[in-house]
């Protein structure tokens, strides 16, 4: 029921994948630079988050740069081409659940979509206390 579009060498994908699983969620984990979505898959994915195609771009990839997908006249499905051409531009995580779809960036946002509470305390890779101990979310 839980789906995740995961990078493992990415911080906040595995933060991400790590809260889910500590809501006792065992997603289905697809790693998108090993299995790029199908076209009409991205298509969904970034129409379900309700995000503009360019925020759901990798800006920060040299590719981004060097492909000149910066250029404010091209068309989404130009840009939805340089994702599935190149899928390290998709940024990530993507997480679907029956909550809805959202790039998890920080990896917190993963925890308005999960159908299930934290079931214990939950630091970040960084050393960020997320959740506490009684599986509540901490203050900001």
């Amino acid at each position: 029921m839980v789906t995740i579009y995961h990078n493992p060498k990415c911080g906040t994908s595995r933060n991400t994948l790590a809260l889910i699983r500590n809501a006792g969620i065992e997603p289905t984990v697809i790693e998108y630079l090993k299995t790029p979505p199908a076209r009409e898959t991205l298509v969904q994915l970034i129409a379900a988050t309700g995000k503009p195609v360019r925020d759901i771009m990798r800006s920060k990839e040299a590719v981004f740069t060097e492909l000149g997908l910066d250029n404010p006249e091209l068309t989404d499905d130009a840009l939805v081409d340089a994702m599935l051409a190149t899928p390290i531009l998709i940024n990530r995580p993507i997480v679907v659940t029956p909550l809805g779809t959202r790039l998890c960036r920080p990896s917190e946002e993963v925890l308005d979509l999960l159908p299930a509470p934290q079931q214990g305390a939950f630091t970040k890779e960084d050393g960020e206390v997320v959740i506490d101990a009684e599986g509540r979310r901490v203050a900001r």
